[in-house]
């Protein structure tokens, strides 16, 4: 199965997600299962903001979003901050490994940015039962953050090991492979002929 051949970008990552929820032994409801897959369907397509993950400095990010005085833009800064370090610390680990960043950094910006988007819905004084729902949901991501990198690491995974297309296809599963250990990426591989092992390289 691809994404390509899936009756849409959504249907995937909804079983991808259940999926790695099973795999990971990870618990949710079904509002944050939910949020988390139509994030990684947006992601499909990202916008220049969610990319800002990747391109500028998270501490910057998340001051500008701290300091936004307009609250509407403050809370949408917050989450769209903490959307993206979900999804980049789940798909793109390594990005942040080759710039030397604490992993548990990476982590603390995510939580704090889903933390704060949800105090300011719980601060409203507008409140109602979709609000409320929302503050769960935030404070869910925020407690929850690592288990949810986790789940999305294993969608990535998947993501990767259906992306085979001849050696160099294998060695990016081989490299991917040797920094997460996953059994998904081990099976892809088993399935191609090898087996994994450290020290054994696949031609290019």
């Amino acid at each position: 199965m691809s994404i390509l051949k899936a009756d849409s970008v959504s249907v995937f990552f909804h079983e991808a997600v259940d999926g790695a929820m099973r795999s990971r032994g990870v618990t949710a409801t079904e509002g944050a299962t939910t949020y988390v897959v139509s994030l990684l369907s947006d992601y499909a397509k990202p916008t220049t903001r969610a990319e800002e993950a990747l391109e500028r400095p998270l501490t910057l990010l998340l001051d500008d979003a701290l300091h936004e005085p307009n609250l509407g833009e403050r809370f949408e800064r917050l989450r769209t901050l903490g959307d993206g370090v979900l999804y980049t610390a789940g798909f793109f680990a390594d990005h942040f490994e080759a710039r030397g960043v604490d992993p548990n950094y990476v982590m603390g910006i995510g939580r704090t940015a889903y933390h704060t988007a949800g105090s300011l819905l719980r601060a409203s004084s507008t409140r109602d039962l979709s609000q409320a729902a929302k503050d769960d949901l935030f404070g869910e991501l925020s407690e929850n953050f690592a288990a949810f990198v986790a789940v999305i690491a294993e969608v990535a995974d998947a993501t990767v090991a259906m992306g085979v297309h001849g050696s160099k296809g294998l060695l990016k599963i081989y490299e991917r492979w040797l920094k997460t250990q996953s059994s998904t990426l081990a099976d892809a591989l088993s399935s191609h002929g090898f087996v994994p092992s450290r020290g054994v390289r696949i031609a290019s």
